[in-house]
């Protein structure tokens, strides 16, 4: 399973009704953290990855690689039209509490932020 770190309405615990089937089948795999700024845009958060940011709090999950085509649906992430695209899914590292680095998937705003 591929892994995804989750700092908002993706957590199996905040899912909304739409998307909670999906991440019903998320794995733990545990809390961690990466640099960057998060956003609070009423109905959800979003952040946007910055070396010189804070510490942005979240969970890691292992995700069947069958759910990324509903989980990019839910974020308004379109692969083929990227500029387009509510939020962008990327990989990154992200700092695990237990000390390693993990290789993860990050949904990421893609608008504008003051």
């Amino acid at each position: 399973m591929t892994k995804l770190f989750v700092y908002g309405t993706l957590h199996p615990e905040k899912a909304p009704a739409d998307i909670a089937d999906v991440v019903s089948r998320f794995e733990e795999v545990g809390p961690g953290s990466l640099r960057g700024r998060l956003y609070d845009f009423g109905a959800y958060p979003g952040v946007v990855l910055a070396d010189e940011g804070e510490a942005v709090r979240g969970v890691v999950f292992a995700v069947p690689e069958d759910a990324f085509s509903s989980l990019d649906a839910y974020e308004g992430f379109e692969p083929s039209r990227p500029a387009e695209s509510l939020f962008l899914r990327v990989q990154t590292h992200v700092l695990m509490d237990r000390g390693e680095r993990l290789p993860c998937w990050i949904y990421v705003w893609n608008g504008v932020v003051q």
